[in-house]
């Protein structure tokens, strides 16, 4: 391994940037809850890694609640502007919805979501779990994850004066090591802290997000904002091997990751081998197929018919899993006839609580605009959305998209074993699916299913046509099998952050020790006490 496991007994926290890990340690510490310590975490999050989520962005969570044995699914999405339209962008013959624009805001949900869960859940008040996010929004050394970004996305971020001020300070990206400063961050995080939910979403900050995106062309207003509402609900499931597997409902494609476990369930993984080509054939054309669903049938319950229960079942599974020819690759799949940048985090508490929780701002620092005076920058989550009249996740006015976002836990005979997720948009139900593999059906631990060489399909961004992505640490002579067989292999370096950064908690209920994994290809590091 690369990393050792990080394991503890009275709690864990994995999280994409160590400060950020730290934050959520010291909460527990201070005797505040899972769902205490991950809004700490999330919000220093957004402070370290602007860059992939935020305040101005989405939320989506699985809660576990030891006390009640239950799993809770939390969206924490947001609609589309009000006054949008279809013909809008039809009489402007654009295909897509440009992602660094206004026209790509729609409501954020990640703070709302935050203060629910804390409302319902938590145990400590806001201005002490914002503490240290206050404390890092005004000076934190810049990793050099973060300078990569910035050097890389350089042209989009000086062309707001606003955003450049905080990101190019003298027009220049800064250099890893250099102190950033987010100095109107750290005094909205103040605002918030004092003031709460109704501040952002009607109050001083509802109105900077809606004045900005009016005065660039965008749809959202004050009014879109205050009509914000979380959405509660129960996650959906299935089995694999003997386990129980949650994941985020639609608007979500938590249902992706769980399709393709269900068609590998029915192959003999381990007589394959682990990283043979028939393994890795088999575990994409399964992604394939899962895939075609995800985007034939998923998007926001409320606008669409989701065949859950069809989609989800073993029956349906196997009618699938009789397209793949083990010899030879299929470029895509027809969906079955029915009878975005992102951050992960997962907690666990002493008392046994687990929160698994995904955020994003969808593309690198979103739009790439600043709500006016707030230091949010705010998510371009609107260009996941379809301009085809005939799609399910078309465009319309109060919709949900489709979120690439997802979290998982896993539970063996009732207990949570496991609470994991990573970045990488469709790369994510991808990642899931190789590190559950790794560990259920290899037993391997969650630091070194994290570590292992990946492979992604299409790219975490989605490309035409789509080609396979692995790292170049596997064995060259799978990788030419492989190509034999029809996959048009390329080539990564061996720690792409194009395959992802995982993060994770495995609960060892035998022996009552948390392990705790993070993704060397990021910046994340588990911490545990």
């Amino acid at each position: 391994m690369y990393r050792p496991v990080v394991m503890g007994t009275q709690g864990m926290v994995a999280a994409a940037h160590p400060l950020a890990s730290l934050a959520g340690i010291n909460i527990l510490k201070r005797g505040g809850n899972a769902i205490d310590a991950a809004i700490a975490t999330n919000a220093v999050l957004n402070v370290t890694q602007p860059h992939m989520c935020g305040i101005g962005g989405d939320l989506f969570c699985l809660l576990y609640l030891a006390r009640t044995a239950e799993v809770l699914f939390l969206n924490g999405s947001g609609r589309a502007p009000r006054g949008v339209s279809l013909e809008f962008f039809q009489n402007r013959r654009l295909k897509n919805i440009p992602p660094c624009s206004a026209l790509a805001v729609t409501v954020p949900g990640c703070f709302a979501a935050w203060e629910e869960a804390r409302e319902r859940y938590g145990t400590l008040p806001l201005a002490e779990l914002l503490a240290e996010a206050i404390a890092y929004a005004e000076g934190h050394p810049v990793s050099h994850k973060l300078a990569w970004y910035i050097a890389q996305y350089r042209e989009i971020l000086s062309q707001r004066q606003d955003t450049a001020a905080i990101f190019l300070p003298g027009g220049q990206p800064p250099r890893p090591g250099d102190i950033l400063k987010q100095e109107e961050l750290a005094a909205t995080f103040r605002l918030l802290a004092k003031e709460g939910k109704k501040a952002f979403y009607e109050g001083p900050i509802a109105e900077a997000i809606a004045a900005t995106v009016q005065e660039e062309g965008g749809f959202l207003d004050v009014e879109d904002l205050a009509g914000h509402t979380t959405v509660w609900g129960r996650p959906i499931t299935t089995t694999y091997r003997g386990y129980t597997v949650y994941s985020t409902a639609p608007n979500s494609q938590g249902i992706t990751a769980l399709l393709a476990l269900n068609i590998i369930e029915g192959f003999d993984l381990q007589a394959m081998g682990l990283d043979t080509a028939d393994y890795i054939h088999h575990l994409v054309e399964a992604k394939k197929l899962a895939f075609a669903d995800r985007d034939a049938y998923v998007s926001d319950p409320e606008f669409v018919s989701i065949p859950l229960e069809t989609l989800l079942s073993k029956e349906y599974a196997a009618r699938r899993r009789r397209l793949i020819d083990p010899q030879e690759a299929r470029e895509a799949y027809p969906p079955g006839r029915l009878q975005g940048d992102t951050t992960y985090f997962a907690v666990v508490d002493r008392e046994g609580n687990i929160v698994s929780c995904i955020q994003s701002i969808y593309f690198p620092f979103g739009t790439g605009m600043v709500a006016r005076g707030t230091g949010i920058l705010l998510h371009s989550r609107g260009a996941y959305f379809s301009l085809d009249p005939g799609h399910p996740n078309c465009l319309a006015p109060g919709k949900r998209t489709l979120h690439t976002l997802m979290a998982v836990i896993v539970a063996r005979q009732g207990r949570p074993c496991l609470a994991f997720g990573t970045m990488g948009a469709d790369g994510q139900p991808q990642t899931h699916l190789q590190v559950l593999s790794r560990m259920l059906d290899f037993g391997w631990n969650i630091q070194e299913a994290i570590e292992a060489p990946r492979w992604v399909h299409g790219s975490p961004l989605g490309d035409s046509p789509p080609r396979m992505y692995l790292e170049n640490r596997f064995d060259p002579s799978v990788i030419e099998e492989l190509r034999r067989r029809g996959h048009p292999v390329e080539l990564l370096p061996p720690w792409s952050s194009e395959a992802g950064h995982a993060q994770g908690i495995f609960l060892d209920h035998d022996r009552g020790v948390l392990m705790g994994g993070a993704d060397p290809r990021g910046d994340g590091y588990a911490l545990g006490w």
